[in-house]
């Protein structure tokens, strides 16, 4: 019987489509994204607008490359909403009541957070728990944390604190552009050239497999949570730098914005597929949300609609062109 020959997409081959959109689709569309939102706002595209963009999606950037940790390896870290308002607080209390040096208040922060992302690989590892009842469960305790630490009252930062989001390096890049170039770089070689990046992917992929291999799942899943702690951990620094108060209740809903770049930058759900240059580029593209709808003049309420909008069709968008590679 012969084989039922497929159509063409915009003039090419399907299989070929597929193979172009898997690569370069999400770049595709921030690109268009782009396009459309300076149409609409010439003033989108001045270089003062896209280096505040790049500011502003550094805290979501650092929490997405955490998140694209947890989801690589099939599951999900709810957690890192509440470890910025946790790490905010440690660092609040560190050094503004404790009269720490800001160097001090940085480990303190990251070592509380990271910690916290321990506990969660952890209990999902060692008892083979769902990720999504671990991590959400935590949630409310990290947040119970920051409550009882707190007081439930905010922390005052220092100008000290405040130079780190408002300073400029050369005059010209904000001190939170670079530090998220530098985390880029580090968890790129990481996840793309080390043999935990490629355990991580192996775990995600397919995690019997990857045991009879001789990894050790347990210890990966640990690291994933861990990394992805840690990185909420920076994330909180530079918020509560730039908003000068620590507060128990700062960083709610965070984790959903880290998820809507993953799923954007093509992590999948499924576990074992994601890049790093894709995260960034869903988080640009996210950023570019938020602020093409706020210079466009669109109302504020309608940006949960159009983000939620959006993952939905990226979703249905990579089910359409590699869906059939995954049957």
């Amino acid at each position: 019987m012969a084989q039922k020959k497929e159509g063409k997409i915009l003039g090419m081959e399907r299989d070929t489509f597929r193979s172009l959109m898997g690569k370069y689709g999400v770049s595709i569309v921030m690109l268009v994204l782009i396009i459309v939102i300076g149409i609409m706002q010439p003033l989108f595209l001045k270089p003062s607008n896209l280096i505040n963009v790049a500011t502003q999606i550094t805290i979501n950037g650092m929490l997405a490359f955490g998140m694209c940790m947890a989801i690589t390896t099939g599951g999900i870290d709810l957690t890192v909403g509440a470890q910025i308002a946790l790490g905010g607080v440690m660092f609040g209390i560190c050094t503004v009541k404790g009269g720490m040096p800001v160097v001090v208040g940085v480990l303190a922060t990251v070592a509380v957070t990271t910690l916290f992302g321990f506990i969660n690989g952890f209990l999902i590892a060692k008892f083979n728990m769902f990720p999504f009842v671990v991590t959400l469960s935590m949630q409310l305790v990290i947040r119970g944390v920051s409550l009882v630490i707190s007081g439930g009252q905010g922390i005052q930062m220092g100008n000290d604190v405040g130079n780190i989001y408002y300073t400029n390096v050369f005059g010209m890049i904000p001190l939170p552009i670079i530090i998220y170039l530098v985390v880029f770089v580090l968890m790129y070689l990481m996840f793309h050239w080390t043999k935990l990046g490629r355990y991580i992917l192996a775990v995600g992929g397919n995690p019997n497999a990857a045991l009879a291999s001789g990894v050790s799942v347990f210890r990966i899943k640990i690291y994933a949570y861990a990394i992805s702690g840690f990185l909420a951990g920076i994330a909180s620094i530079i918020l509560v730098a730039k908003t000068g108060n620590a507060k128990a209740n700062i960083g709610e809903g965070y984790e959903t914005d880290a998820v809507a770049a993953c799923v954007i930058g093509g992590t999948s759900f499924a576990g074992g597929i994601a890049t790093m240059p894709g995260v960034v580029i869903g988080t640009f593209i996210v950023g570019f949300i938020y602020n093409g709808i706020n210079m466009v003049g669109i109302d504020g309420n309608y940006q949960s609609i159009i983000r939620g909008l959006v993952i939905i069709l990226t979703v249905m968008m990579d089910m359409a062109i590699n869906g059939k590679n995954r049957k």
